[in-house]
């Protein structure tokens, strides 16, 4: 389970959430005897706003999420990929927009921005307690899963949220070849 659900979520809703419900499930499959195969979780936030993932190694390969307001409809599908563009789209009173952002090179753009923190002497943002943030939240989604209970969080003040001052672009490159590794089907990549 990766911290991309998370992190979407929590940067949409520009909060932190106050308890986690989760699920985990395994298909007996000999590839997941020490890491799950799928997890689900509902995480409620302030305001009686939830967030809802699941991650599956064992599924057909999903990179999307969708944000349901009030007033409209955010869909992002790719949404986590790395190696191809990122497309939205917004439906508002029965209208359709949609925006492409170009692929590029995230990893670049990160050790680039970390080079400089560390050559200027700055703090990066985002910090370590960003980080903190996320494994509070990973250690509740084991927990829950666990017990079977739901876990409450305490408060986790949060500095600041990203904001698009902060966006480095570096060029695309292409998707990194598999080597000597099977899919999550188990056939051959």
């Amino acid at each position: 389970m990766g911290v991309y659900c998370i992190n979407a979520a929590r940067n949409l809703f520009h909060a932190e959430p106050s308890s986690i419900l989760a699920r985990g499930a395994n298909s007996g499959d000999k590839r997941f005897q020490k890491v799950e195969e799928m997890a689900s979780v509902i995480m409620r936030f302030p305001g009686e706003r939830l967030g809802t993932f699941t991650c599956s190694f064992g599924a057909a390969d999903i990179s999307r999420y969708t944000l349901g307001g009030t007033k409209a409809v955010l869909t992002a599908d790719p949404a986590y990929e790395y190696a191809s563009a990122i497309k939205y789209r917004i439906m508002k009173d029965g209208k359709s927009n949609s925006k492409t952002f170009p692929k590029r090179d995230q990893f670049a753009a990160e050790i680039l921005y970390f080079s400089d923190c560390i050559l200027q002497d700055k703090e990066p943002e985002p910090s370590g307690r960003e980080g903190l943030a996320d494994v509070r939240i990973v250690r509740a989604i084991y927990e829950s899963a666990r017990t079977g209970k739901t876990v409450d969080l305490p408060d986790f003040p949060h500095k600041r949220w990203p904001t698009l001052q902060q966006e480095i672009h570096r060029p695309a490159h292409g998707k990194p070849e598999t080597v000597n590794a099977e899919s999550a089907s188990g056939e051959a990549a």
